[in-house]
């Protein structure tokens, strides 16, 4: 069994502090961030007890690649990526808020509509509508940052504003960001002949002007489905043949867990950690259209901490 990394600890030069999240490890080095994308997967707000091998590396190098992709849209994070775990950056001074931006309806919205809710974040809802179904023009649901071990809330634009977690002119110049975004990565990924579902954005600041953040377009971040056979599947009713993390979510109810008090997350046997990897094998290869090489997984650590500091050391 390949080795998954699920846990950092780095000192590297320079180093003032470090944020461990659900999946990413944040190191603060001077100016800049180093963020390893260690292989830790969640859920339901809640880290799996199992890492998932080579996941790390494949959010890493689509983040990577959908950064480059995009940047005439919007300004980004990104400097370099001195270890296919690793992105380094400038650091930003975060919104309080991700961006959600849906073009179809399905996942949690669909559960809230098929329980009779007709406004998520402000937005109304038509009636009639089914799962799967694209809405008429995509729709941003925005969601608070939650801390490890909380669920992010629904908030509206209205909300945003009045907690003044953004100006009226920032929150514009995001609606305006999330929306070229999701159409850059609609277009890349029907090429692909993928259909990208919906994704999340995080935006910050950094000298006084909008950069993205984070991740974009990965199949934690995202879900895309099939574009060949959607039409017919829908027409049916049937499922979606899709590439996301949506397959884990459905495991895990399908075995009684869906992040509530009392609930125990099912066993990860070695099969089912091998089948979560070779999914997002799957969805790398699919949306880059590129093979994915499979990196020497033995010495995770040290490779990473040897890359970032002969990188950090030749910056100066």
């Amino acid at each position: 069994m390949k080795k998954a990394l699920t846990e950092t600890d780095y000192n590297f030069p320079g180093q003032k502090s470090v944020y461990h999240g659900k999946v990413r490890d944040v190191y603060s080095v001077d100016d800049l961030l180093v963020m390893v994308a260690t292989d830790r997967i969640s859920a339901f707000d809640v880290i799996l007890p199992e890492g998932i091998p080579y996941k790390g590396q494949m959010l890493n190098q689509i983040a990577a690649k959908f950064l480059d992709a995009t940047a005439d849209i919007c300004p980004n994070w990104k400097l370099a990526t001195p270890d296919p775990m690793v992105t380094v950056g400038v650091r930003c001074e975060g919104f309080p808020v991700e961006m959600i931006v849906r073009g179809y309806l399905c996942g949690s919205a669909w559960r809230a509509y098929k329980s009779g809710v007709r406004e998520i974040c402000g937005v109304k809802l038509p009636e009639g509508m089914r799962e799967n179904q694209r809405f008429p023009e995509p729709i941003i649901t925005p969601t608070t940052k939650a801390e490890i071990g909380e669920h992010d809330q629904d908030i509206s634009k209205e909300e945003i504003l009045a907690k003044g977690l953004a100006t009226p002119e920032e929150y514009a110049l995001l609606e305006k960001y999330t929306l070229a975004l999701f159409k850059r990565g609609s277009e890349i990924a029907a090429k692909r002949g993928l259909i990208l579902v919906d994704t999340k954005y995080e935006f910050g600041k950094y000298n006084g002007e909008i950069y993205l953040m984070d991740e974009i377009h990965t199949p934690d971040s995202s879900r895309y489905f099939y574009l060949e056979g959607y039409e017919e599947r829908f027409k049916n009713g049937e499922p979606q043949k899709q590439l996301s993390k949506e397959f884990v979510r459905e495991w895990l109810m399908d075995n009684g867990f869906q992040g509530k008090a009392g609930q125990t997350v099912p066993e990860m046997t070695p099969a089912i950690v091998e089948g979560i990897s070779n999914r997002y094998i799957e969805l790398y290869e699919h949306i880059t259209g590129e093979s994915f090489e499979k990196t020497d997984t033995d010495n995770l650590s040290v490779r990473i901490e040897k890359n970032v500091t002969d990188y950090l050391n030749n910056r100066k």
